[in-house]
């Protein structure tokens, strides 16, 4: 199976931690952020990933050939300008469809900042039963920014900011906010749907597929351990959940 780790980021937020280093190799309880999503992908049974970079690539690039790729076959997407997720995501696309994105299996898409005990194995069975061409792990908890699905769990709408309106993409029954983690499971023939270029946020494309009556749907994720790892004090309170087995997995999961 394969994924992708988004890790192109700048990691301003974790200044001053990211001041000679990406974020993807920011520390938590001595092990990378990026070490930790590998291990935890690898865990579901992922032995191709894809990590795109930019802000420190060379570093990156060093550290995955130094720890002999942790077994896997991996791949670096430099972007020279930052893509963000959707464009990135794009640029990615031969790695994950070859010739055909019709007959290639599902593939996930993780942030390289968020940890979880997200259950990866279960959510890609949900998205293949239900035929999905994205499922996004969410939860019911505080955010600025909030998805909006109907209750048959479908995508059609979000707010962009704590006080802002609703941005609608289709009309719902009994619509419920729910807080994206940044886990995605998604179908390659997304990207014969992509029609943006350049730079774009992958959730606008979600949108606009939804409103087209495709499936984009939520995989509820409440009874898990989540957490952005956007801030230095996020990385202090995520070092002291695995030193006090708040954190179940610590800071290796295999």
């Amino acid at each position: 199976m394969k994924a992708m780790i988004l890790a192109a980021g700048l990691g301003t937020r974790l200044r001053p931690l990211t001041d000679d280093r990406p974020k993807a190799l920011v520390e938590v309880a001595g092990h990378t952020l990026l070490e930790i999503a590998i291990r935890r992908l690898r865990s579901f049974g992922v032995d191709e990933i894809i990590v795109n970079t930019h802000h420190f690539a060379d570093q990156v690039a060093a550290y995955l050939h130094a720890k002999n790729n942790f077994g896997l076959h991996m791949e670096v997407s430099r972007e020279e300008i930052l893509l963000d997720t959707g464009g990135g995501l794009k640029r990615a696309a031969a790695f994950f469809v070859g010739k055909n994105p019709y007959s290639a299996s599902p593939f996930l898409l993780h942030n390289v900042d968020v940890l979880s005990t997200i259950d990866l194995g279960q959510m890609i069975r949900a998205h293949m039963q239900r035929g999905a061409l994205a499922t996004l792990a969410v939860q019911q908890r505080a955010s600025s920014r909030q998805l909006i699905f109907d209750d048959q769990g479908q995508l059609c709408g979000r707010r962009a900011g704590r006080d802002a309106e609703a941005e609608w993409a289709r009309t719902a029954s009994h619509p419920e906010d729910l807080a994206f983690a940044g886990i995605h499971v998604i179908s390659p023939r997304i990207f014969a749907e992509m029609s943006e270029e350049g730079a774009f946020s992958i959730i606008p494309t979600y949108l606009r597929l939804a409103a087209q009556g495709e499936k984009i749907l939520a995989f509820r994720a409440e009874g898990s351990y989540w957490r952005d790892l956007g801030r230095p004090e996020s990385i202090a309170q995520a070092t002291e959940d695995m030193d006090n087995g708040t954190y179940p997995e610590g800071g290796n999961p295999t």
